[in-house]
């Protein structure tokens, strides 16, 4: 299982919405063919096993990291692969929280005399996946909130300037959040100070859809994030009271708008904005906004995943990190738990994730 987490693994940043899956098909000690899923709408973990097999398989093991599925998607069921190879065992990491899979390929598998195992590292499958448990489970993207900041919390100067906060080890590591997740998102005020690009340049990877918060559509048509739609689209979320002459505009240009209601201050609802972006199956969003960003969907309480990549400089003055969140007492403070703590050159990267009250 081991083994078959590490080839899942290779497909991260390539196959999603689907899961992250590995498998491994074993007899006497041996490794017959392994394989994992590589891209969206390419053959599942499991076929791509079968297909690299050496010698038959009746009667051999496969060890896979996610429940097999049992209906027709991009590809036929895996379940109909593994039964009609012989094989005898299937040891799963963990049942998949897809609906339309959930138990059934389990299932139909013990149907046709096929012994089955469930939970062997059922907790390293399970965060292998977590963003698209998320999804699964709720409806809505995974989020993660990452932020270059100061040894003394701040991601920019007095002045705004913040180029670069972190080093290029840690660009590079940023550049692989982008290429991992299914949206990238900033507001309008990171726009207007550093007309980011908002696409995947320093490693390999594909870009992520491109989300703009504008309440009141103030964008400008040259900025660089509207550009080439054909390759990297891009979603401007306004409210209701935006300016609609320029709507048309940004829609002549093939960039989209989408419309979601205004919360109490006016902006874009965070909640419905998730609930609309899950609807068209961006499973994971890669938050890079500003401070007032940032602050927003903390305390809206729309965070899976909080990464600080923290660089050793200070600056005394400057902007903070996260705004007032109108804590009181310590009690109020938003927790988390640490995942992992990394180094990229200098910096010091803190990868938490949100302690949920649900």
């Amino acid at each position: 299982m081991k083994r078959a987490l590490k080839l899942a693994v290779k497909g991260e940043g390539w196959v999603s919405p689907n899961p992250m899956v590995g498998a491994v098909i074993v007899k006497d000690g041996r490794i017959l063919g392994e394989g994992y899923h590589q891209r969206f709408g390419g053959n599942h973990a499991e076929v791509n096993a079968l297909n690299a097999l050496s010698e038959p398989a009746a009667g051999a093991t496969m060890y896979v990291t996610l429940e097999p599925c049992s209906h027709y998607g991009k590809t036929p069921p895996c379940v109909d692969a593994i039964i009609e190879r012989g094989l005898g065992r299937v040891v799963i990491g963990v049942p998949d929280p897809n609906p339309a899979v959930s138990g059934r390929g389990i299932g139909k598998l013990q149907q046709h005399g096929v012994d089955i195992t469930v939970g062997v590292l059922e907790d390293e499958c399970r965060y292998l996946n977590e963003r698209f448990f998320r999804f699964m489970t709720a409806g809505v993207p995974f989020v993660t909130l990452k932020c270059a900041q100061t040894l003394d919390g701040r991601i920019a100067t007095s002045s705004g300037h913040s180029r670069w906060v972190s080093s290029e080890p840690s660009l590079k590591f940023a550049h692989r959040l982008r290429a991992c997740h299914d949206a990238i998102l900033v507001g309008i005020g990171t726009v207007f100070a550093d007309d980011p690009e908002l696409t995947v340049r320093r490693v390999g990877g594909r870009n992520p859809v491109r989300v703009v918060l504008d309440s009141r559509l103030k964008i400008s048509l040259d900025a660089r994030v509207l550009r080439e739609q054909e390759k990297t689209k891009t979603l401007v979320a306004v409210t209701p009271e935006h300016d609609a002459a320029k709507r048309r505009e940004l829609e002549a240009r093939g960039v989209e708008t989408i419309v979601i209601p205004g919360d109490i201050n006016g902006h874009v609802a965070l909640p419905e904005l998730l609930a609309e972006l899950g609807r068209r199956t961006i499973s994971s969003v890669l938050v890079e906004g500003g401070a007032k960003i940032i602050t927003a969907f903390l305390k809206a309480e729309q965070v899976d995943r909080f990464v600080a990549i923290t660089a050793p400089k200070v600056l005394g003055r400057g902007i903070e990190t996260v705004g007032n969140l109108g804590s009181i007492i310590m009690g109020d403070a938003i927790q988390f738990t640490l995942q992992k703590v990394s180094r990229r050159g200098d910096d010091v990267i803190m990868d938490y994730r949100m302690k949920r009250k649900d």
